[in-house]
């Protein structure tokens, strides 16, 4: 059964989106995994975490939270960054199982319930990879390169053996995630990359599942500026971990 969340009580899912700017999507992606979700759990919550929107984004979360009381809405005027938003909806959410994707659907919803089971039954992490054989992804020759040697990149400095860790489409057991999120440092786009690296690092397991991807023409991925910048954090986050091993 579905509770308010005002009642504090351990529900089974979590589903949080981080949403700046996303007027145009978030209406219809809320309503998609609704309908996927009842397939999967009676017992769940959505979480819209909305920081420094300008398009109007942050009232029709507004909305959707008023109409029903399993959606919840996280406002910031100020903007955060993805994964700050993200930690402060994960600490403020009831569900066992901590879900995020990302508002456009890139990737398929379809792949849902497996993400969700993977976590269920074996794993204390799982994640949508756009690299494995048996993955369907749409995208630019460019972008492509890009993803795979910043991910070739993640690989050799930070020791990790995850081969896409920026795919928005991940889950985790509530205690594991719990557990890191005040270790993870990023606040915006490499959040996904060290959230893997240090629940690695900790000897929790974690899950590839293949997924079908379709680059979405909005999307607020700065090619090159992101690009010059994560790399910057791997760098960063490498000789940190080298002055500290865990």
């Amino acid at each position: 059964m579905k509770t308010k969340p005002n009642d504090r009580k351990e529900l089974d899912v979590s589903i949080v989106f981080p949403a700046y700017n996303e007027r145009e999507n978030l209406e219809n992606t809320v309503r998609r995994t609704i309908q996927a979700l009842e397939e999967i759990t009676d017992s769940y919550e959505i979480i819209i975490a909305e920081d420094g929107s300008t398009d109007g984004t942050d009232r029709i979360a507004a909305k959707l939270a008023s109409e029903r009381p399993f959606i919840r809405h996280i406002h910031k005027n100020m903007r955060l960054g993805r994964g700050l938003a993200l930690k402060n909806a994960f600490t403020e959410s009831n569900g066992r199982i901590l879900v995020y994707m990302d508002v456009d659907l890139a990737t398929s919803i379809e792949h849902l319930k497996t993400l969700i089971d993977a976590v269920r039954k074996d794993y204390d992490f799982a994640t949508g990879s756009r690299m494995l054989p048996q993955s369907q992804v749409t995208r630019s020759p460019s972008r492509q390169i890009t993803s795979k040697s910043y991910n070739f990149m993640v690989r050799s400095f930070l020791g990790s053996k995850i081969s896409d860790h920026q795919c928005g489409f991940k889950a985790a057991r509530r205690g594991p995630l719990i557990e890191i999120l005040n270790e993870v440092s990023a606040t915006h786009w490499f959040w996904d990359s060290e959230m893997l690296v240090r629940a690695q690092r900790r000897g929790y397991k974690v899950k590839e599942i293949p997924v079908e991807w379709t680059h979405k023409g909005g999307t607020k991925v700065k090619l090159v500026k992101d690009a010059v910048l994560m790399g910057s954090q791997v760098l960063n986050l490498c000789w940190e971990l080298r002055k500290r091993p865990s």
